[in-house]
């Protein structure tokens, strides 16, 4: 039981630090209720997007897994980037479609944030609690993966506001998921190439971190734009 309580706390901290991060910087916080209901939605939404990527998984690569670079990459977008993204995304619609409380720029990716550490949060303890090395798994997730949904989540938060408020223009419409999948894809591209060719996977691992430095520093740019046209 205390094995399971402490693995809960790995899995949440590093969503909840940086949800606190994108929560302090709203001049015009929103209701508890909405954002809980967002939260709640991230979470409500893994498991049918759990079921959703083996059948995409089974379909494209049968009972085994993909045994190529090519493979992986098809992996990284069809079987993880574009359902979880475009699963979040729904969601994000439900919870602002009829929101009153969706009146600012910035209000976009706070609830974009919202959906998508609920996800991260819950998708983290599967995957702690599936680790041999539990510990490994929680540091190397709460360093990449758990900031590469918040990324993503700022990516698509900027876009949906920027449709929203300034401009209904179909590249803006296109552009709420687009970005973030090619984000997501590329992330877990990278991330996957080891799977199949460790010496590329040790190159890709590399480039990885560098792809997430500069992902991080754009969605910065985004978030930081936003509050500054609510001013």
């Amino acid at each position: 039981m205390m094995h399971t309580v402490i693995l809960l706390i790995a899995a949440i901290l590093p969503a909840g630090l940086l949800w606190l991060y994108v929560w302090k910087k709203d001049a015009k916080p929103e209701p508890a209720s909405q954002l809980i209901k967002a939260i709640l939605w991230g979470i409500a939404i893994c498991i049918p997007v759990a079921f959703a990527e083996l059948a995409v998984m089974k379909m494209l690569f049968g009972n085994g897994g993909p045994i190529s670079l090519i493979g992986t990459t098809v992996e990284a977008f069809c079987v993880a980037a574009i359902p979880e993204e475009a699963a979040k995304l729904f969601v994000l619609w439900l919870v602002l479609r009829k929101n009153p409380y969706f009146d600012e720029h910035y209000d976009g990716i706070v609830y974009a944030v919202c959906v998508s550490l609920g996800f991260a949060a819950v998708e983290n303890f599967f995957y702690l609690y599936g680790a041999d090395n539990w510990i490994g798994t929680a540091i190397a997730r709460a360093l990449l993966a758990v900031p590469g949904h918040y990324a993503f989540a700022v990516l698509m938060g900027y876009y949906y506001s920027l449709y929203h408020f300034v401009e209904r223009s179909a590249k803006n419409a296109i552009a709420i998921l687009l970005v973030p999948v090619m984000a997501h894809g590329v992330y877990d591209a990278l991330a996957l190439s080891g799977t199949v060719n460790p010496l590329i996977g040790g190159i890709a691992s590399c480039v990885l971190i560098y792809f997430c430095i500069k992902m991080h520093r754009n969605a910065q740019r985004k978030l930081v734009s936003m509050i500054e046209r609510d001013k």
